[in-house]
């Protein structure tokens, strides 16, 4: 009898092991399916569950209860050999990809009943969805900024860095170029007065429409993908403008190749804002704006070393010519070819593939990233400890769909017409409450800064020709009532002005007319062999049995009713001619533009070392500010000199809120609104400069007081709005 009540206790004890081991097992299986859905991944990386768990199975096989009752305890860690065994799906390996969690993990949403049965979205308030949004981008901008420091900062983000830099310093190079271009392109073309000066601002309108839609669709399909087409179009149609011959197909490639070009700054900065820690961003932010600066003193010296040239030129004929300024724009684009080449090696920014809900790629990129600088660090055995990451709420679209049936010229439009209605649609979130104040300060002051920059950045060069050309007018020697006859001239004339003078029997042969003026004065069997003339003109003269062979002087330098009597003009010149030779002007303009820019890298490097200590704001506004005062000292500037100090100063001190206004527009925007955001900045900024240039390069000349004040104000004011945007410092990238 008291055997069988021996084995009834024991069965009974055995019973109740059973059950307290089933219970334990349960209670961690929810805690894990709790963990799965609220995405345990707090400041500490906190998966001590997971290893509390393991902890508890070792102690459970290691020390088993014996069936007796020793060791049997009220708590939960009481166990039976009857439950003895181990649940392989229970068990996670650290580093090991759980994949994104499946449609059966019983996730514990605010969208569920009582039964624990999903509510349909279509039956949700659309409010509530992009609330619930809201709500997961803001957990997963905290997870992804704990992850970013876990992958490091190492020889991925140098990487990309110098990759991203070359895209950057694509666009520093094609804004100078232009400038650099301009008059020696419309001279080669003949352009006439009246359409010269439509090449810088058809570029800037290129390159402002294309920062709008660039920067509009890499929120929509990517900032690689995006770049490299801008980038390509940049570069293929850079290409192509120097070999074009007309004026009217030459600024067509211009303005496609400035719509390209458009996009590099906004997607630029945007990617590499999405591979930065906290911490480390603006530092990095910052030594990336070098790369804009370090662009255009490339231009600047390219210029210089190559446009004086006139010997690397080729002809075809009188009918193609190929003259250093061409050539000067093919090695203009080998920056944006080598971005492109070495852009195809580097993936895709995983912050925006988290925004379109593309785990597994974002997965597989941030491992990349985490793998490639423990490698450097000479760690390869650590292991990327992320299982899983926060996918927002994807919201459905209604999208208008085109016929099947339409052609294909009809379906790219409505293709465009949609990505741009998208992006439309996009840029007006960027003014909702609460972006919308913030939203109007950015504008407020990239347009005041580009204002000032860029009408300086024209008037400073103008200014100096202008006091070039004075010095250049003062020197020029007059002739008057000359009479000559019998002579051969086969030298250079230049910068001469004969009035009343009588030429009889003179031969001009293999010679050289540069800024010569003949006023009032006749020529009299006179011979003309291979004559080029460089802003020389004959205003009212009179040519007697003249002969013209091989020369440029036509109808253009014949004028203020100059006569031709009994003359002829056999295999002229076509097209207008061109010469640097011993051009010192030339020389000196083109290097005037290079110390300009070579003054602003001290200014970089400060701006990189100091963007976290002293902040961005504090940077902007008192760079923006003492820019604006710096103006004021203009009004001494009265020699070369002066204005090219005046000009370094400048440059140096403006650099600075470049790089802060950069850093604060990339941390203003959420992920899903950074691109759209800062392209509109960026259309703004080129807008101003169109502004800017038409403005104060039509004041050249005539007054410096009015260019100093509008330009000082302007920095000024927007220098003090600057300080009323907030701080983007603490904020994590959403």
């Amino acid at each position: 009898m008291e055997d069988t009540y021996n084995n009834r206790t024991s069965l009974v004890k055995g019973a109740k092991d059973m059950v307290k081991e089933a219970k334990r097992h349960a209670t961690k299986k929810v805690n894990k399916v709790v963990d799965r859905a609220t995405d345990e991944y707090s400041s500490h990386r906190n998966y001590t569950r997971f290893q509390d768990d393991e902890d508890e199975d070792e102690d459970f096989y290691r020390n088993p209860p014996r069936q007796d009752g020793e060791g049997y305890h009220d708590n939960e860690e009481g166990s039976s050999d009857a439950t003895e065994g181990h649940d392989d799906e229970d068990e996670i390996y650290e580093g090991e990809y759980q994949g994104i969690p499946s449609a059966g993990d019983s996730k514990h949403k605010a969208g569920q009943v009582a039964l624990g049965q999903p509510v349909s979205d279509a039956t949700r308030d659309r409010k509530e969805l992009e609330q619930e949004r809201q709500a997961d981008e803001e957990e997963l901008a905290q997870q992804y900024e704990l992850i970013i420091q876990e992958c490091g900062h190492g020889r991925f983000q140098w990487q990309l860095f110098l990759v991203l830099g070359l895209a950057l310093m694509s666009d520093g190079v094609e804004v100078f170029v232009v400038g650099f271009v301009l008059p020696s392109a419309e001279t080669d073309m003949c352009v006439p007065n009246s359409s010269s000066g439509w090449l810088g601002s058809v570029v800037y309108l290129g390159m402002m429409v294309g920062a709008l839609f660039w920067g509009g669709m890499s929120d929509k399909v990517g900032r690689r993908q995006c770049l490299l087409i801008c980038m390509s179009t940049n570069g293929f149609f850079a290409f192509l403008s120097s070999f074009v011959q007309g004026y009217g197909l030459f600024l067509l490639c211009r303005l496609v190749a400035g719509f390209g070009i458009g996009g590099a700054v906004p997607i630029v900065f945007s990617f590499f804002a999405e591979v930065l820690s906290r911490e480390k961003r603006g530092e990095h932010l910052s030594w990336l704006c070098m790369f804009w600066m370090i662009g255009e003193i490339y231009a600047s010296a390219m210029a210089w070393a190559i446009i004086p040239h006139y010997g690397w030129s080729f002809s075809m004929g009188s009918a193609y010519q190929f003259h250093s300024w061409r050539v000067f724009v093919v090695v203009c684009a080998l920056p944006c070819v080598c971005a492109v080449v070495a852009l195809t090696f580097m993936p895709e920014s995983p912050r925006f593939y988290l925004e379109v809900g593309k785990h597994d790629e974002a997965w597989m990129i941030l491992k990349q990233i985490h793998d490639t600088n423990m490698r450097a660090r000479g760690q390869p055995e650590k292991v990327f400890t992320v299982n899983r990451i926060k996918i927002p709420k994807q919201l459905d679209e209604l999208v208008e769909m085109e016929s099947e049936s339409s052609n294909p010229v009809s379906k790219v439009f409505f293709r465009i017409k949609a990505e741009t209605h998208g992006i439309y649609l996009n840029l007006m979130k960027c003014f909702n409450y609460p972006m919308r104040e913030n939203m109007m300060r950015l504008a407020i002051v990239w347009f005041t800064l580009s204002f000032g920059y860029y009408g300086l950045s024209v008037w400073f060069p103008d200014v100096i020709k202008h006091l070039q050309a004075d010095e250049y007018a003062s020197k020029v020697q007059i002739h008057n009532n000359e009479r000559i006859e019998d002579f051969t001239f086969n030298f250079t004339m230049e910068n001469q002005i004969h009035k009343n003078a009588l030429f009889i029997n003179d031969r001009f042969t293999n010679m050289k007319l540069k800024s010569v003026t003949f006023i009032d004065s006749t020529f009299r069997n006179c011979y003309f062999d291979d004559v080029t003339s460089v802003g020389s003109f004959f205003r009212n003269c009179s040519f007697i049995d003249a002969f013209f062979f091989n020369t440029d002087i036509d109808e253009s330098k014949l004028i203020d009713g100059t006569e031709v009597i009994n003359s002829t003009f056999t295999h002229n010149k076509t097209g207008c001619q061109m010469t640097f030779d011993d051009d010192y002007s030339a020389y000196w303009v083109y290097f005037i533009n290079f110390l300009g820019t070579l003054a602003v890298l001290p200014g970089n490097i400060v701006s990189a070392l100091l963007m976290d200590k002293i902040g961005r704001l504090s940077m902007l506004g008192g760079s923006m500010v003492l820019s604006g005062i710096s103006c004021f000292f203009l009004w001494f500037g009265t020699s070369e000199s002066m204005m090219i100090f005046m000009l370094c100063l400048y440059n140096g001190l403006s650099i600075s809120a470049w790089n802060s206004l950069d850093v604060v527009t990339t941390e203003s925007f959420p992920t899903v609104r950074r691109g759209t955001g800062f392209g509109f900045c960026n259309a703004l900024c080129k807008l101003a400069a169109v502004l800017g240039n038409l403005i104060f390069g039509s004041l050249v000349g005539i007054t410096k007081a009015i260019p100093i004040l509008m330009a000082s104000s302007v920095l000024v004011g927007g220098g003090l709005v600057g300080l009323r945007l907030p701080d983007t410092r603490a904020n994590v990238l959403m």
